[in-house]
């Protein structure tokens, strides 16, 4: 198994790089910018933190680049130009390319780190892969439970009057198929007007259709992360492996609240509420289905299967399974394990018969889209100890190793996504998501670069963290007074102010400087919802490290995974005590690795058997019932001195 890894080109903290990375975007001085990617000839826009790596970046928005080795610079293949920005040259770029493609701008993506804003060409792939990678620093050998077999066929007569049926399956006596009356009704026909030249589709032993012609070439499935927040959907080639395209957008649920337990309260006091948002579940599956489809010019009937990965609540509700169980004590799921089900059952309208993979869940609270997230990471396969926290309304960790594993769940409420916070809005345009302060200056990261609209979580997450560095915010999360503040950072000890009974720090003044009212600021409220929310996931980790008799120094590495994980700062995290004191290399933006752990599943049914393995590898914590929870979490609410 490839592991996880620090950036190509940093060793015990040595860039092994003989250039320094100059031009392209602008970089912050303690590194915590963002940059944008553009893919060609896709078009495709991505933006990412720094230190990512170009070969990982391309992987998690689905840019297929060609590899074999996983973006670990043994097979040199994964070739791109770098039209407009600069990457430094490391000692494999040396061996794969010749002084002139260098000059060309031309690097091995799995040793670009990404420093600077890129413009990137992506050859396109001269072969069809064997082994497609996926996930994080992952590779999968290409297995999928969809497959297509091209057969001509011996036409009956009087001397052979074989069944359509039996002749079929005599042509794929290598499988035990089972068919399905809707293939019986067409078969006939089908075989006759095609001149008994067929290809069968199969899932698993199920044979689901009987296409005219040779259509092996045309076998897809589609990945569907379903986030309480965002619905993301990935098209896949199964016949090569490489996604196809790539689409997100806001679950269409949120007006039912924006997390799970007010979206079950709604169920609980209205009848009617449960077939709704299922009703809305199906139509974001479904809409990004068809535009996944239409961007990777594949007709729907070409979707033969559909893998879904989403927490234990959007999971019933897709399903129409009442989750009113998962919100009262004791937080019962109906079931961990969930029926084979047809896609147009979650509203998805491919193939008519195509099938939908469910992830099964751990507990109420770390649901499928953990699953898919260990799946990705291969925690069970690797002997490092490490932490995973998808860090959201619900904050779910797991700790371990191939040993064992232990997993829970922390109620951090909604302030990462924006909500609850004075000034706060989603990761959307306008969101100030970096922020950073000297005594002397502050300076803003904005999303789309234009007039700032509010704070999102990971800008959230920087003020404060700012602040609390600053000492403009002490240990108990209150604000200085103004002369402390004034004589520890006379450049923006302005911006601490007062606005009616509560004291505000202004990130960034709207109107006239001074009208604190249409401005940008942090109140003392937005600073205390970080504080529960910070000592909710540090009091859960904290447990499980009690539970497993380890100490944070043991702890070889942290991943941070889903979207906010992927745009938080690891130094805004540690400063805060949100995330273990470690070297900021043991802290891993993984990104969306739940995704990738349905397209695994798609792609490789060895992966598949992985993913429900891992129901009895994993020791689910219940924290609501630890006597010493609410002791550990009070002491959790300082910021470290």
């Amino acid at each position: 198994m490839s592991e996880l890894r620090a950036p190509p080109g940093v060793r015990d903290g040595v860039n092994e790089s003989s250039e320094a990375p100059t031009g392209g975007g602008s970089v912050l001085t303690d590194g915590r910018g963002r940059f944008d990617l553009l893919f060609e000839p896709s078009g495709r826009k991505v933006r990412v933190p720094p230190g990512v790596i170009l070969f990982d970046a391309a992987s998690w928005n689905s840019v297929a680049i060609d590899s074999t080795c996983g973006g670990h610079g043994t097979c040199r293949k994964c070739k791109v130009q770098i039209l407009e920005g600069t990457a430094p040259i490391s000692l494999l770029d040396t061996r794969a390319f010749s002084t002139e493609e260098l000059r060309a701008g031309w690097r091995l993506a799995c040793r670009v780190e990404v420093v600077t804003n890129l413009h990137v060409e992506v050859p396109a792939l001269a072969t069809r892969p064997k082994a497609a990678t996926v996930g994080v620093g992952r590779k999968v050998i290409l297995r999928p439970a969809v497959q297509k077999r091209y057969v001509e066929l011996d036409e009956p007569t009087l001397s052979d009057q074989t069944t359509d049926l039996e002749r079929l399956f005599q042509s794929l006596d290598d499988l035990e198929l089972r068919p399905e009356l809707a293939v019986l009704r067409s078969l006939g026909q089908v075989l006759r007007a095609s001149d008994y030249k067929v290809t069968a589709v199969v899932v698993d032993d199920v044979l689901i259709a009987v296409e005219p012609g040779d259509t092996t070439e045309r076998l897809f499935a589609i990945a569907f992360d379903l986030g309480t927040t965002t619905v993301v959907a990935t098209l896949l080639d199964l016949s090569t492996g490489t996604p196809v395209a790539v689409q997100s957008m806001l679950n269409k649920q949120q007006p039912f609240g924006a997390d799970v337990i007010t979206r079950i309260s709604a169920i609980m006091m209205d009848a009617k509420a449960l077939g709704q948002l299922t009703r809305l579940a199906h139509e974001s599956l479904d809409e990004l289905a068809q535009a996944v489809c239409q961007e990777g010019g594949v007709d729907p009937s070409e979707v033969y299967e559909v893998a879904l990965a989403g927490n234990a609540t959007m999971t019933h509700i897709v399903l129409g399974i009442d989750p009113e169980s998962l919100g009262v004590a004791p937080f019962i799921m109906s079931t961990k394990l969930f029926p084979e089900v047809l896609a147009t059952e979650v509203g998805v309208h491919v193939h008519a018969r195509a099938r939908a993979v469910i992830f099964p869940s751990l507990g109420a609270y770390v649901g499928g889209d953990i699953v898919a997230g260990l799946l990705a990471s291969g925690m069970d396969r690797d002997p490092r100890l490490r932490l995973f926290l998808d860090i959201g309304t619900n904050c779910e960790l797991v700790l371990g190793n191939s040993e064992r594993l232990l997993a829970t769940a922390a109620p951090a409420g909604p302030a990462f996504e924006g909500a609850a916070i004075r000034c706060g809005m989603r990761a959307a345009p306008g969101a100030i998501e970096v922020v950073k302060i000297s005594a002397e200056a502050l300076e803003l990261g904005v999303i789309g670069d234009v007039e700032p609209l509010g704070l999102c979580g990971s800008g959230l997450v920087d003020v404060v963290a700012e602040l609390v560095q600053l000492k403009l915010i002490d240990t108990t999360g209150r604000f200085v007074t103004n002369d402390v503040a004034a004589e520890l950072a006379p450049g923006v000890a302005a911006r601490l102010t007062q606005l009616d009974d509560q004291r505000v720090f202004v990130v960034h003044w709207n109107e006239e400087v001074g009208d604190v009212a249409r401005s940008i600021f942090l109140s003392q409220r937005d600073v205390r919802e970080l504080q529960f929310a910070k000592a909710s996931i540090a009091t859960g980790w904290r447990i499980l490290l009690e539970d497993a008799g380890l100490k944070v120094d043991d702890l070889q590495q942290v991943l941070l995974a889903g979207s906010f994980g992927s745009y938080l700062s690891p130094a805004s995290a540690v400063r805060l005590g949100l995330v273990p004191h470690l070297p900021l290399l043991r802290i891993v933006s993984a990104g969306n690795v739940a995704g990738e752990g349905a397209k695994m599943a798609l792609l490789s049914l060895r992966e598949r058997a992985g993913a429900m393995a891992l129901l009895e590898e994993v020791e689910y914590v219940e924290l609501s019932d630890r006597s010493d929870f609410n002791d550990q979490f009070v002491d959790q609410l300082a910021f470290p001195d």
